[in-house]
């Protein structure tokens, strides 16, 4: 198989094209403009989607981008990544008499505008006096920002990388979110004045103690870390990657040729998993298999995601699970020994646990095995922060975001554990918001009764 570097390339370029105008006008102009409107409802940041869609329809691009934006601070990433089938599309009147509205598409649109033309959408508020320390410079930790600056609150963020934006700007693939996306809301915070400090991991380079010494309060925004190991034979291999460091790669690093021709397996069935599949693909891989020890029922991917991998030519192999990674003299992977599995039993979050069958064991040939199975939690940072925690997810009082620390609050990844909701960009945003109302509320009450 013989791929250029250059039609590795095209292959990372954005796969949906935006809207033209004309089709975005056609589009607004299908939306009924519903008073009560379910796709608001729908909205976990609650956009006000029929202004935002109105706006454009009259050809007021930037007052539509600043009602997205309003709402989501990292709503133009959103406009792409978000599963708007299951949310506002889902709810939208119109699905049960024709199609719904395209609304990330609109969304898209109006932020794209923003974008082309550096639209300065919001200002930072009087100062206060008071001061926030966030640690993490994710779609949560930059949602809380953006609010407490436009409120009034001096904000410093935290961020171990050397750039802002996190899962936006490190861990979902190119091809669905380009980079200058996330770097274009993290500027947008920029602008506020809040100081973002990369290259800084708190509890190396500034202590927690610190932090809790010089600021009037801190979020916790840290998201979740790497993959975990899969406590088998094999994974010292060379040709086993941490799925999450392998996305980051292709998006900070020249794309290279060593997948041409190769023949992958991940292990796995979320949205990562579909990312490093679809991602090797792209990298010129021969095949490219996921293995999952339960049914595609069981998948925690969204749908739209399973279909997109199929289209890429991705195998799916339901109740596999890997025993042993095997590899050559020289160290390099050769071999996945497979077990195959039964679903026996409900565990503990619901879903039927899957249990081995004697004797099934078979292989597959491979190159590259990538592991995409969860991720691990930062448990060094949240203990030296001393808050209450299970097993690495940060327990907080209901929607005040407030830890066993009253002075530390944490939102996003950090405090999302199995029954406490879905994981998603747009999740994470709002509690963001919602963290940084919180905080105001208290620090205005703490500075009363003093």
């Amino acid at each position: 198989m013989n791929i250029s570097l250059l039609d590795l390339k095209k292959n990372f370029q954005e796969v949906t094209a935006g809207l033209t105008d004309r089709e975005a006008i056609e589009e607004a102009n299908r939306c009924l403009y519903c008073y009560d409107a379910p796709c608001v409802k729908a909205c976990p940041t609650g956009i006000d989607i029929p202004a935002f869609i109105k706006k454009i329809a009259s050809g007021n691009l930037k007052g539509s981008a600043k009602t997205i934006m309003l709402s989501n601070p990292v709503g133009a990433s959103c406009a792409r990544v978000c599963p708007t089938e299951e949310l506002c599309e889902g709810a939208c009147v119109l699905n049960h008499s024709t199609k719904p509205i395209k609304i990330g598409h609109l969304q898209r649109y109006a932020t794209d505008w923003a974008m082309r033309n550096d639209a300065v959408l919001f200002q930072a508020g009087k100062k206060n006096g008071k001061t926030v320390a966030i640690v993490g410079a994710g779609p949560a930790g930059l949602s809380a920002a953006r609010e407490l600056a436009r409120i009034g609150y001096d904000v410093t963020i935290f961020e171990a990388q050397q750039e802002a934006g996190g899962l936006n700007t490190f861990g979902i693939v190119s091809f669905r979110l380009p980079r200058h996306v996330s770097l274009w809301e993290v500027n947008q915070v920029k602008r506020l004045g809040v100081d973002i400090r990369t290259g800084v991991k708190v509890g190396k380079d500034v202590t927690a103690q610190e932090l809790l010494e010089q600021y009037d309060a801190v979020v916790l925004a840290v998201g979740m870390s790497k993959v975990p190991m899969l406590g088998i034979e094999g994974e010292e291999l060379d040709g086993v990657y941490d799925a999450i460091e392998f996305i980051k790669e292709t998006k900070t690093k020249p794309l290279t040729n060593r997948f041409v021709g190769k023949k992958v397996v991940v292990i796995g069935a979320g949205n990562t998993a579909i990312d490093g599949a679809t991602c090797s693909v792209r990298l010129g891989a021969e095949n490219v298999k996921i293995l999952y020890r339960r049914t595609k029922e069981e998948m925690t991917a969204y749908d739209f995601e399973y279909e997109f991998a199929k289209q890429d030519g991705v195998e799916f192999r339901w109740l596999t699970a890997p025993k042993r990674i095997i590899g050559d003299e020289s160290g390099k992977v050769t071999h996945v020994e497979c077990v195959r599995m039964q679903l026996g039993a409900p565990d503990q979050d619901g879903r039927r646990r899957p249990m081995p069958i004697e004797g099934s064991e078979f292989f597959i040939r491979a190159d590259v095995v990538i592991k995409a199975i969860g991720q691990t939690r930062h448990l060094d940072l949240i203990k030296e922060f001393g808050i209450e925690h299970d097993g690495g997810v940060v327990k907080v009082i209901g929607a005040h975001y407030q830890t066993s620390n009253p002075k530390v609050f944490a939102c996003g990844d950090v405090i999302f554990g199995k029954g406490g909701g879905e994981a998603m960009v747009v999740t994470a945003a709002q509690q963001g918001k919602e963290t940084a109302y919180a905080i105001h509320r208290y620090l205005t009450t703490l500075n009363e009764t003093l």
